[in-house]
């Protein structure tokens, strides 16, 4: 089974950059869909930015041209750039990976991390 760690979460101020990253150990499909969710206390769990095995992008409306998703199949990592960091952005940040996932609906279903905060403030 899949394990996922997230990091490089922290506070920063409005208009700041973060790199979040996620390393992956165990058996993980080349294919595998791979995405990024956000979560604060009181809301639903939301969809930031997906990859799928082609390279293929997808982001919610709100982080479009701010951040950026990429995968490494050698290191199995999953990272998110982050710039321009606003309020809204705060949030705790897992990543997900589903062999059997499309971006089209975040990946959903398979391993989930733990999550990484990130507070813009």
């Amino acid at each position: 089974h899949v394990q996922l760690v997230e990091s490089g979460g922290g506070s920063v101020q409005p208009g700041g950059s973060l790199r979040l990253s996620c390393a992956a150990s165990g058996y993980t499909y080349s294919s595998a869909c791979m995405a990024w969710f956000r979560q604060v206390p009181g809301k639903e769990r939301e969809g930031v930015a997906a990859i799928d095995s082609d390279g293929i992008t997808r982001y919610t409306d709100s982080v479009k041209g701010r951040f950026t998703i990429s995968r490494d199949n050698a290191k199995n990592t999953l990272s998110l750039q982050m710039s321009n960091l606003k309020p809204g952005d705060t949030a705790i940040y897992s990543c997900k990976t589903n062999p059997d996932g499309h971006i089209r609906s975040w990946c959903s279903s398979g391993d989930w991390g733990q999550g990484t905060q990130v507070t813009v403030s």
